[in-house]
């Protein structure tokens, strides 16, 4: 986005994740400080212990593969469409999923475009995938702004699902040093692996005001950034991806303006605390209190890809329930592979206030 664009608001969302069957259910549970976490009930550490995860309660896991991904994420999308009644619209579709990796099956995309396509048949237009991990909702929300700017589509479903559960990822987990846990392959700055699936609504005012939704809160800037240091790599992690998508954001707003809460998908890892530790040295001029922030992978796992729109209607509904610190919101999140993204929203004037009596 740039400044002088029509801004998109966000119109709906819809949400599963460990902690809940819907977004109002998960955010509670969220702030209520709800944890999801559970012991496998057959894959085991290098230590011979259960391996904790934090998974979808309702899903068996019998269930595998792109049906465990379609549980996940038809329901979230069935919360989100039914804020829109259906009246003839050009909507774009955007899905955010993980990067390839074991487990992860080669035509995970098409598979669930697939089963969008047959749930709600003409609904929506052209599709857009986006598949890089935590980050990727943010590059697929960067199309959607672009396509609705363009005047190609009038509002876009942005779509984002992510599951860790399968053995073949677990033990990939295992193996790279990245599994939370006591073994000697574990890592204690690991993470625990966890699975969501994340739906939004975004549109301009003319479809908001054709389809009578109110709005729960405005997109005030999108930043992507890219981070060449990675995990991995020889050189240390500086946070200079981050700061662009920081930067890249804030950018865009007036100089007056100042960031009131921050929600992320930090999850004990240390790169990621570090990378944030540099990016808010050069941009917390701008975040009233960058050591103040939400990261609820502590309640419901590293969800991966699902995190932007989970995130998103986070602050939202901290807007809407008063609970938040101020009217303007930053989400950022950081992948493995190098993409940065960061995300600003502003609740709307009429939610500022608490509501009387």
């Amino acid at each position: 986005m740039s400044r002088g664009q029509p801004p998109l608001y966000l119109c709906a969302f819809g949400a599963s994740t460990p902690i809940g069957r819907d977004m109002w259910a998960s955010a509670a549970a969220a702030r209520a400080g709800v944890c999801g976490f559970r012991e496998h009930p057959f894959m085991v550490d290098t230590a011979g212990e259960p391996m904790r995860i934090a998974p979808a309660p309702w899903i068996d896991f019998e269930v595998e593969g792109v049906e465990r991904y379609a549980e996940l994420l038809l329901p979230a999308v069935d919360q989100a469409v039914a804020a829109w009644h259906g009246v003839p619209a050009r909507i774009g579709l955007a899905l955010a999923l993980p990067p390839p990796r074991p487990g992860r099956t080669a035509s995970l995309a098409g598979d669930l475009l697939a089963r969008i396509a047959n749930r709600y048949p003409g609904r929506f237009g052209a599709a857009r995938t986006v598949e890089a991990g935590h980050a990727g909702g943010y590059v697929a929300l960067g199309t959607a702004v672009a396509d609705c700017a363009a005047g190609e589509i009038d509002a876009c479903m942005v779509c984002a699902v992510d599951s860790y559960l399968q053995p073949e990822t677990l033990d990939w987990i295992e193996g790279c040093d990245l599994l939370h846990g006591g073994g000697p392959e574990n890592n204690a700055w690991g993470f625990v692996p966890g699975e969501a699936a994340g739906v939004m609504l975004v549109g301009g005012a003319e479809f908001l005001q054709r389809h009578r939704i109110e709005p729960m809160a405005a997109i005030e800037a999108v930043g992507i950034g890219y981070e060449d240091k990675v995990l991995g790599t020889d050189d240390p992690i500086t946070g200079k991806g981050l700061s662009q998508a920081l930067r890249g954001a804030l950018g865009q707003l007036g100089s007056e303006a100042f960031i009131d809460n921050v929600v992320c998908d930090m999850n004990g890892e240390a790169w990621r605390a570090d990378e944030y530790g540099f990016a808010a040295l050069r941009t917390g001029d701008r975040l009233r209190a960058a050591g103040d922030f939400s990261a609820p992978a502590d309640c419901w796992g590293d969800v991966g890809a699902a995190g932007l729109p989970l995130h998103m209607a986070l602050a939202a509904i901290g807007h809407l329930k008063h609970y938040d610190k101020g009217p303007l919101s930053m989400v950022w999140g950081s992948s493995a592979g190098g993409e940065r993204g960061a995300v600003v929203l502003r609740a709307l004037p009429w939610r500022t206030q608490p509501d009387e009596g």
